[in-house]
């Protein structure tokens, strides 16, 4: 008599999905990219996509390896004292950094977005969407998304400067420094003059 259900062991379907969503992602960007297409790629149900990842933003952030949900810790940083949120908004970029166990995936992220228009607008997609979307929301201002693509500018470019190109003395000075540097920037961008018409 033949078995029913799931094979004893390892399916590999988790890994398969994740396979799949990086050849969708890479191909179709993150904003053309879609669960149905992902489990089409996989050769699974749609609902076994969404079983074991929940959100095409989760699916992302498993498929390219991110050590945090960093839409999940933004929302958690907004949502507390907005007269702090810009240097809450560097101490998590550069817990996130700092302290993973692996930056690879991370540097490998934004070194191939520096030179893959593909790779470039995938990562472009998903931070104007999930990331900088979200900021401009929670700050419900007219000028929410100006004032969030000034905050994303201001994290890229710590990014490049501090873990990419390692320009010192930014790339080794105390993370405290930089909060204390940077935090203010940040949130003149979030709610101070920015010299809008």
């Amino acid at each position: 008599m033949a078995r029913t259900g799931r094979r004893p062991g390892v399916s590999g379907t988790r890994e398969a999905i994740l396979d799949a969503a990086r050849r969708a992602f890479a191909e179709h960007g993150y904003q053309h990219a879609t669960i149905r297409g992902v489990a089409d790629l996989a050769g699974v149900d749609p609902a076994l996509v969404h079983h074991y990842f929940g959100t095409k933003q989760a699916l992302f952030v498993a498929a390219v390896q991110l050590p945090v949900n960093p839409v999940e810790q933004l929302m958690a940083v907004l949502a507390e004292d907005p007269a702090q949120a810009g240097e809450r908004m560097v101490e998590l970029f550069l817990s996130i950094w700092d302290h993973a166990a692996d930056q690879s995936p991370l540097l490998a992220l934004v070194r191939s977005a520096v030179g893959d228009e593909h790779a470039a607008a995938m990562l472009r997609e998903f931070i104007t969407e999930e990331v900088l979307g979200q900021i401009a929301h929670r700050l419900g201002s007219p000028d929410a998304r100006l004032r969030a693509t000034l905050v994303g500018s201001q994290i890229i470019g710590l990014a490049m400067a501090r873990y990419i190109v390692k320009v010192e003395p930014l790339a080794s000075a105390p993370a405290a420094q930089v909060v204390a540097s940077i935090g203010p920037t940040l949130q003149r961008y979030l709610t101070g003059d920015i010299g809008a018409p």
